[in-house]
């Protein structure tokens, strides 16, 4: 292996796992915060929602599989209600058609939220059009918000009641660093629901 790439995997490597050293430092108490909530809409029979564009879109579908499907193997729980709004083609495409992409995921907040339920929105810059209009949307019918955010949170920060920003810069580190958060929330609430 060349110098250069070795230099670069390592760097990598490291910088990621300062990204999390720093998390466990600074996020602990806002993790918990979002441990709660979902814990709490799950135990009255709500469900949660995520959203992302483009890696936190494929984020919002793993971490919502997660919770349909399980998490841990020893823990023997029904699936637990998780859409992402990330996976309906024809809603994302005809939103974007007729009412413009920035809307398409408070729409489907409009349609399938419901008071009590979580919205959790993903954006590594926080200056996601189409997940702060969603925070929004759910805000206004009374869904709590969970937003996993990066650099200094953007305006999603002000729109979630539940703000985790990765100390970050980097998307990668910050995306990997939103994974981590959710398999820790999700893994605790099915913990303490189900173990």
């Amino acid at each position: 292996m060349n110098i250069s790439r070795q230099k670069f995997i390592l760097d990598s490597l490291r910088e990621s796992a300062e990204t999390k050293r720093r998390i466990a430092e600074r996020l602990a108490d806002e993790i918990s915060d979002a441990i709660d909530i979902v814990k709490d809409a799950l135990g009255k029979g709500r469900k949660v929602l995520l959203c992302g564009n483009g890696g936190s879109a494929a984020d919002a579908q793993h971490l919502a599989t997660e919770m349909v499907i399980r998490l841990s193997p020893v823990i023997k729980r029904p699936g637990l209600p998780a859409i992402a709004l990330t996976t309906d083609t024809s809603t994302l495409t005809a939103g974007a058609n007729d009412i413009g992409y920035d809307n398409v995921f408070a729409r489907a907040v409009e349609a399938l939220g419901n008071k009590g339920d979580v919205l959790v929105g993903i954006s590594t810059s926080g200056k996601s059009e189409s997940v702060n209009r969603a925070l929004k949307k759910a805000r206004e019918k009374g869904l709590k918000t969970i937003a996993f955010l990066g650099k200094d949170g953007g305006e999603s920060k002000g729109l979630a009641d539940c703000a985790i920003v990765v100390p970050s810069d980097d998307t990668q580190r910050i995306q990997e660093g939103h994974i981590t958060v959710g398999h820790i929330i999700f893994q605790q609430v099915e913990q303490e629901l189900y173990g």
